[in-house]
């Protein structure tokens, strides 16, 4: 489907006057932002999502240290209008101006130094129970990009929107998606190649997932992958999705088939590659949507597209024949490490699976994978030489036909929340949560609109009583990429958030109610400050030669908070 566009008759920025002011002479004294100023990823800014094209949620700003950080104190804190499901975004920083999202798809715009307000964007999307869209789990947003005069934001009924950056004011937008569908956008798009891509969410509605890029300027399509391949007698859109046909059974396309694209992206621009991650199965028990088995190509996989024309390059399955809502769309990360004795240029992931994957970026190469879970029990390793998982015996719940306890669940060892990298330290900082799940095969009438998931869930279901978990329920581990092994970690048991590093030897982490802060090193606490329940992903940058970290949490009511030294550290 070639979305079309849409006249604009959505909300306009709300701002008052002398806002509006403010923005307007922001706006002359601000070169425009372009893609080389993204990829040079200044310290003293956050111009895209992971800061920095690899995603590794690392910034070089040293001013709060490990010697000072004790002294963090609140500089300021802006009570967010719209209320709904938890903070997922991660804000950004340009010329002095904070771009973030709430619930709903809601845009703001605030001032860096004083948390005034500049302007705000409404979408004005009902509730599902007033007619918006359906959605899996939860109104969240993870955020917006921006290039050039633009802010751009997924909106949550599958709307593709840019923004005045200086006014709010909508300049284009988009329906990615086919009207009054089932599909949603929570994911925070990124700009690469001229392009602003954007997938969706949806799959437990039985949608068919894919990934678009629209030109930056005038919101064209560019190009669309589907990550599944649809009905064969259609024809298909690609040789890549001709052989994934062969990795199918059944009529699969009936129900979409899943693999929706609702997060992790990466770029890396001397290649010119996008990687994407893609979703689960729809629905989850393959022997529903595909009775004869197969790999479900190109479910749970990270996928290497050229990003000009998105041609697909290469892929790696995380879950070949996913049967328990594991996706590979948890973040990506670019690094570049030496591995035995050999500088590779590799994407790393930990997604739902349990395993902390190291690939080769430039071939889709398996270099390791190894457990980061506490408890994983669907499998008990990933073979070194072929690089799929070592299923155990219980896993195939389907085939089996008997339920079985499996850990993880469909929440996933790891979730959104993204991890981060510091080159001091040669770490990845890496949210991990314990969960598990009682699975067994339900036969049901497919019905469009509705959860599909094809296993037996709720509380009516009759299952063995679950075994024990071992450890927390939720932790921050520190992950040497090379040895692929756990350095230290931090144990919690609450709603966390994403990670930042720094080049003060500090980690900063939204964990339960709190933000507090670790030495990079050891995952020593070294300051804490409240700032309500579920928190997001913290952000650092510089302005007039002083250093503040913001955080987004809460949702009764959600706040953006913001610290920074009391005086000046020389």
């Amino acid at each position: 489907m070639t979305p079309r566009r849409i006249p604009i008759r959505f909300p306009r920025a709300t701002c008052c006057v002398a806002i509006l002011g403010l923005a307007l002479a922001h706006s002359a004294a601000h070169a425009q932002i372009d893609e080389a100023r993204i990829a040079r990823a200044a310290p003293a800014e956050w111009a895209t999502y992971g800061r920095d094209y690899a995603e590794t949620h690392y910034s070089p700003l040293s001013q709060i240290a490990t010697s000072n950080v004790a002294q963090l104190r609140e500089a300021w804190s802006w009570e967010i209008p719209k209320t709904g499901s938890r903070m997922e975004a991660t804000p950004i920083m340009v010329d002095g101006v904070i771009y973030a999202t709430g619930s709903y798809s809601y845009v703001f715009a605030l001032d860096a130094r004083t948390g005034r307000m500049i302007w705000q964007w409404d979408p004005g999307i009902p509730e599902e129970v007033q007619g918006g869209p359906s959605v899996c789990c939860g109104n969240v947003n993870r955020g917006v990009a921006v290039l050039g005069d633009k802010v751009y934001v997924g909106v949550l009924d599958g709307r593709l929107v840019a923004l005045d950056r200086h006014t709010g004011l909508v300049k284009w937008a988009v329906q990615t998606t086919p009207r009054n569908s089932d599909y949603s956008i929570t994911q925070a798009p990124r700009v690469v190649a001229g392009n602003v891509i954007i997938g969706n969410s949806g799959a437990e509605f039985g949608v068919r997932g894919y990934v678009t890029a629209y030109d930056a300027e005038t919101g064209e399509q560019r190009w669309r992958w589907h990550t599944v391949p649809g009905n064969p007698a259609d024809g298909f859109e690609n040789e890549a999705m001709r052989r994934a046909a062969e990795t199918w059974t059944g009529e699969w396309w009936a129900i979409g088939g899943g693999g929706t694209v609702w997060d992790g992206m990466a770029y890396d621009p001397t290649l010119g590659l996008l990687y994407i991650g893609t979703g689960n199965g729809a629905p989850w028990s393959r022997d529903e949507r595909s009775p004869g088995g197969g790999d479900n190509l190109y479910l749970s996989s990270i996928v290497a597209l050229r990003a000009e024309t998105g041609e697909y390059v290469w892929h790696y399955q995380t879950t070949p024949g996913d049967d328990w809502d594991y996706t590979a769309v948890q973040p990506l990360m670019l690094l570049d490490l030496t591995i035995g004795g050999r500088q590779r240029a590799v994407i790393v992931q930990a997604p739902k699976n349990g395993f902390f994957y190291v690939i080769d970026r430039i071939t889709g190469e398996f270099i390791s994978a190894e457990a980061f879970g506490d408890n994983v029990t669907w499998a008990s390793a990933v073979d070194p030489e072929t690089g799929r998982p070592i299923e155990t015996p219980e896993a195939r719940y389907g085939m089996n036909r008997r339920g079985a306890w499996l850990s993880p669940g469909p929440g996933g060892a790891h979730n959104w929340r993204p991890m981060a990298w510091n080159p001091a330290t040669r770490l990845v900082y890496l949210p991990m949560q314990n969960n598990q799940s009682w699975y067994d095969r339900v036969t049901v009438e497919y019905k469009p609109g509705q959860f599909n998931t094809g296993t037996a869930r709720g509380p009516d279901v009759v299952r063995p009583p679950a075994p024990a978990l071992q450890g927390p329920v939720d932790a921050l581990k520190a992950w040497d990429p090379v040895e692929n092994r756990e350095v230290w970690r931090m144990d919690t048991d609450g709603m966390n958030g994403g990670v930042l590093s720094t080049g003060g030897g500090l980690v900063f982490w939204g964990t339960r109610s709190r933000l507090v802060a670790l030495d990079a090193g050891s995952g020593g606490l070294l300051w804490e400050s409240p700032v309500g329940d579920q928190p997001a992903t913290p952000i650092t940058y510089e302005l007039d030669g002083r250093q503040y970290v913001t955080i987004m949490a809460g949702n009764a009511p959600p706040r953006v908070w913001t610290y920074t030294l009391p005086a000046v550290s020389r």
